[in-house]
């Protein structure tokens, strides 16, 4: 159970930005819990999407970043949704498992452990060490470094957001809903 109701389209506590936000977008409970932010809820879907959809990194090192975060900070929704994610982008199963293991698992490839060696200090400690960084920044230019990193925090906030509300996965009849709509072109996830 969250630990504030989750909202819908037509509650009247609503921003109206919010309300009309939250009619569009997909069922899932992380939604119903950001309406409440009202215009926060808007910047947050805008941001989400321009780290998801518009960024330079690979899809796959984006989502092991994310995916290895929601792993460091214990939250399991993150978890979840972004494993469905991984597996629609590409990223081989065992990849997905050794997430779990952590940067020195050798499923990885050089890159792939210095973008999880990355993510796992920035989870961590909030600031990569030298070493960490400079090899991310031999791999990576400029923007991707930027978008890179603004994806760990943004997710690290995600999962404590998550956390804090105890937000949960949705039913398996939502979820195939949200499947659906998903392979017809509708809004994704978080």
């Amino acid at each position: 159970m969250p630990r504030i109701p989750y909202a819908t389209s037509d509650d009247p506590s609503l921003e109206p930005e919010a309300a009309s936000l939250l009619a569009k977008m997909q069922p899932l409970n992380i939604f119903k819990i950001l309406a409440h932010g009202g215009n926060c809820y808007g910047a947050y879907t805008r941001l989400a999407t321009a780290l998801l959809y518009k960024s330079k990194i690979d899809p796959i090192l984006r989502e092991m970043a994310i995916v290895r975060a929601g792993i460091l900070c214990g939250s399991s929704y993150e978890v979840f949704q972004h494993e469905k994610i991984s597996r629609d982008v590409g990223m081989p199963e065992a990849k997905l498992q050794a997430l779990k293991v952590g940067p020195d698992d050798p499923a990885f490839d050089h890159t792939e452990q210095v973008v999880l060696r990355l993510t796992d200090e920035i989870v961590k400690n909030v600031k990569a060490s030298d070493e960490t960084f400079n090899a991310a920044a031999a791999l990576f230019g400029h923007q991707e470094m930027v978008e890179l990193v603004m994806c760990i925090g943004f997710y690290v906030m995600t999962s404590a957001f998550l956390e804090n509300f105890e937000v949960e996965v949705e039913p398996p009849e939502v979820q195939k809903q949200i499947n659906m709509t998903t392979k017809g072109g509708g809004k994704g996830g978080d």
